[in-house]
């Protein structure tokens, strides 16, 4: 039985250490980061705070991300963590609990996004 050759991506190489599993090149050359990057620049990432149907609890929503499940996910991990909180990805929003604006915002920023505070 043949193996699906997308599921079949080198992983690591002792030559030249992590590999890219969608184009099989180091991470160093990776033409897939590359699109990535610019793609970030292309848009205005919203940054807001909502309280609406948590039962009054507040979270940080971040909308208008142009990427794929994984990234996102990926993302909102980073998020989290510079915030220090927990937190969802849903229907391609990013939930940060509690309110940390100014902090996703400058943690968009550090990583080449164009962000800004919507909402009051």
């Amino acid at each position: 039985m043949k193996r699906n050759q997308l599921s079949t991506g080198l992983v690591y190489s002792t030559d030249a250490g992590r590999m890219c599993p969608d184009c099989r090149k180091p991470i160093a050359g990776c033409i897939c980061r590359q699109v990535q990057v610019a793609s970030r620049s292309e848009g205005v990432v919203r940054v807001s705070r909502d309280t609406k149907g948590r039962g009054g609890k507040t979270v940080t929503l971040v909308r208008g991300l142009a990427l794929d499940e994984p990234s996102l996910v990926q993302l909102g991990k980073q998020l989290k963590a510079a915030c220090g909180s927990g937190g969802t990805v849903k229907d391609g929003v990013i939930e940060v609990q509690g309110d940390h604006c100014n902090l996703v915002m400058q943690a968009l920023q550090r990583l080449g996004y164009t962000a800004k505070r919507a909402g009051g």
